[in-house]
């Protein structure tokens, strides 16, 4: 997600040093928990999709629909997000929709104490259950303000860190763990945008995967449309629509006369549900 909350020089540096029917099952133990629920039904899209920092415009979304993506990534809330949000109301999410959008919304929370950079908001072993329950409760009231009713996805933004850093992972961990029982708690999806190389690793390849996202976005830039030749982890984790993948970022490209800089992603994954 190309300067949305980190520099793109800053964010290739830190990402160098750190080296879905959900009910059904994702591929990962922790969704088992929402089967006692009622869930209304999944909303997954699979095609194209494009984040960017600030939500277009209506005209430009309207001009751009029908072209090469289906979908496109909105910045719910978060402490933590990069861009200020004028376009971004409950009657632009109604309005996209009725053009036949699909839209992933995004919170970006709490950020580790062992990241590069300044944050607003930053987690540490003592806050990160705490910060977890309260950004949840934030990102519901976020996306619900928006129309985004329950049983939509919403994404837990984490940008790169040192998973080899032992303390820091597991505090990061709890802050997920925390923040997606408080999703769910108000049925709505987990899903979790990270690094191939850290912050998605870390939730892929933890060995308790208890109260984990049932959907992982994971980026890596290798400009391959897909979500499953290059998928960096065990073939049955995030199976049945929970996979996402960035794999290009800072695309500028003009559609019906609007220009946008974009970040290309490859989906087939829960979305929001609106309308």
């Amino acid at each position: 997600m190309s300067n949305h909350r980190l520099s793109r020089k800053r964010r290739y540096i830190a990402w160098g040093v750190t080296g879905a029917a959900v009910v059904a099952g994702a591929g990962i133990a922790a969704q088992t928990s929402m089967a006692a629920t009622t869930w209304p039904a999944q909303k997954t899209y699979t095609g194209r999709a494009f984040d960017t920092c600030t939500a277009p415009s209506l005209s430009a979304m309207k001009a751009w629909k029908g072209g090469l993506y289906g979908a496109a990534a909105v910045y719910v809330g978060g402490k933590n997000r990069g861009c200020s949000q004028p376009n971004l109301t409950a009657s632009w999410v109604k309005s996209v929709s009725s053009f036949g959008w699909k839209l992933i919304p995004i919170y970006v929370g709490a950020q580790p104490s062992c990241q590069t950079g300044t944050n607003p908001e930053k987690l540490t072993a003592s806050t990160a259950a705490s910060l977890g329950t309260k950004d949840g409760a934030d990102a519901v009231a976020k996306a619900s303000a928006l129309g985004m009713k329950a049983g939509s996805a919403i994404y837990l933004d984490m940008e790169p860190y040192d998973i080899t850093n032992k303390s820091c992972n597991d505090a990061v961990l709890t802050y997920v763990r925390s923040f997606t029982k408080t999703l769910r708690a108000k049925t709505y999806r987990a899903g979790f945008y990270g690094f191939s190389s850290s912050s998605a690793k870390a939730v892929a390849t933890a060995t308790n995967k208890t109260d984990l996202p049932g959907n992982l976005w994971y980026a890596l830039w290798d400009k391959q449309n897909t979500t499953t030749t290059d998928w960096p982890w065990g073939k049955t984790q995030y199976t049945g629509h929970s996979r996402g993948h960035q794999y290009m970022v800072n695309s500028k490209e003009t559609r019906g006369g609007y220009t946008l800089t974009v970040d290309r992603d490859a989906w087939d994954a829960p979305v929001a549900i609106t309308g």
